[in-house]
């Protein structure tokens, strides 16, 4: 069973149940969770974010609403669809071109903010502006 572990930015601005929704969606495109995974409960996530249970149910919720997971009474909760596209294979060569430029712009002496930076403005250089 995949674990998720979540990663809670008090300072982004973005609620704290949107960001385990996203992360949530994140790991289902890139095919780390996939249907039928068991998601972390409540109490799990708390124990490990410091996050108030109720918010991760609220979050939980928001994943159901989208039909992508589903509450089984007693049971936890399931992840009912996938969101992973083709790209999500760890072998498929765009996502190992992506892995090697990353690991390159590592060795350079970028830091993660810088590489997620450039990243950003490349992609806002080729699709146009990023959405929200």
């Amino acid at each position: 069973m995949p674990v998720v572990v979540f990663r809670i930015d008090r300072r982004s601005g973005v609620a704290t149940y949107l960001q385990i929704v996203r992360q949530v969606e994140q790991a289902l495109r890139m095919g780390a969770l996939e249907e039928g995974d068991r998601l972390p409960t409540a109490a799990q996530v708390a124990a490990t974010t410091k996050v108030n249970p109720n918010t991760t149910l609220k979050a939980y919720r928001e994943l159901e609403r989208a039909g992508l997971a589903e509450v089984r009474q007693g049971a936890g909760t399931f992840v009912t669809r996938t969101l992973a596209r083709p790209g999500s294979d760890p072998d498929w060569p765009l996502r190992s071109a992506l892995t090697e430029w990353m690991h390159q712009a590592r060795a350079e002496g970028l830091e993660g903010a810088e590489v997620e930076e450039l990243f950003r403005a490349t992609y806002g250089t080729v699709f146009g502006a990023p959405e929200g």
